[in-house]
């Protein structure tokens, strides 16, 4: 039997043989039941998915980068939860940084034989000037895709940390890595389309690696995002909400801090709740690490729940 034939990714779905007969809404039914299976699928992943985000903030805290590996479908989700960050954490992008077989082309188009390539995977990371200090993440749904083989290999050969998500166990990708996600949704409703069941977990787990990791170094306060970037007419308004909200001030008041604090909701945020001067509020902020909690304590003593 061939390896492809032993692929939980490629096997037939018995509840689906008969999808080309159903009607829209039995469709509907039939796709929605099957989604639940990749939440079920992450969760059977938790403590891998927990430890992949104390890695990912481990890194950050010291300089080092989260860089997502993938080719087709996974390679797409990984530039994507890639460039959801600077907007969504006022980061860098260079700080999360998604690899796709085929370089940007890829994104809108297939780009024949990207992916069979690893010599191109370890290239590609190389030419990010991979350290000891980065985490690299390998996606790949069937868990052997050679691209991100090839990435992964180069990361391992300057100490970097890797982690591999795929939708099989085992799999040549899981055997490789520091840390394995395995995330069994099951065959697909259309057979081997990974990004049905496939794409959908994979992404959540993406969700969870990048927004813990940024929880956790201080990107949040409560559940408001308080580093974002406020580059547009939606995004200013809600600066002005989160600082309303959290340091009880008016719209007037909130839009004279945030004016004074060069439009930088942390800055303002310490500024108010510790009752200092924004430049003080910066100084508090670079001295704890960017988290607005500590910088307010190390002030008042008193945690602003």
């Amino acid at each position: 039997m061939l390896l492809e034939d032993r692929l939980l990714t490629e096997a037939r779905n018995p509840e689906s043989e008969a999808v080309d007969r159903l009607n829209s809404r039995e469709l509907v039914a039939l796709m929605t039941s099957e989604d639940t299976k990749a939440v079920e699928a992450v969760r059977a992943e938790s403590d891998a998915i927990a430890t992949a985000i104390e890695w990912a903030a481990e890194r950050f805290g010291r300089g080092g980068r989260l860089i997502y590996v993938g080719a087709g479908t996974s390679g797409r989700l990984g530039v994507l939860d890639a460039s959801e960050c600077p907007p969504t954490f006022s980061v860098p992008p260079s700080m999360v940084v998604g690899l796709i077989a085929g370089g940007p082309t890829a994104l809108t188009r297939a780009v024949e034989g990207a992916e069979d390539d690893p010599v191109q995977g370890a290239a590609d990371l190389r030419a990010l000037a991979i350290t000891a200090a980065d985490l690299v993440v390998g996606i790949a749904s069937s868990g052997r895709t050679p691209y991100v083989l090839g990435a992964i290999e180069q990361a391992k050969a300057v100490g970097a940390s890797t982690v591999g998500i795929a939708c099989n166990r085992p799999s040549l990708l899981g055997a490789k890595v520091d840390l394995e996600i395995a995330l069994l949704v099951g065959p697909e409703v259309i057979t081997g389309s990974t990004r049905l069941k496939s794409g959908t977990a994979t992404k959540l787990v993406l969700n969870m690696i990048t927004t813990g990791a940024m929880v956790r170094i201080g990107k949040t306060f409560g559940n408001q995002m308080i580093d974002l970037q406020p580059s547009n007419e939606k995004l200013r308004i809600r600066t002005r909400r989160i600082l309303r909200e959290i340091a009880g001030l008016d719209d007037a008041q909130a839009a004279d801090l945030l004016r004074r604090s060069s439009g930088q909701l942390k800055r303002a945020l310490v500024a108010a709740l510790a009752g200092v001067e924004p430049d003080q509020a910066q100084a508090l902020l670079d001295a704890h690490g960017g988290q607005v909690r500590a910088a307010v304590m190390a002030t008042t003593g008193v945690d602003p729940r």
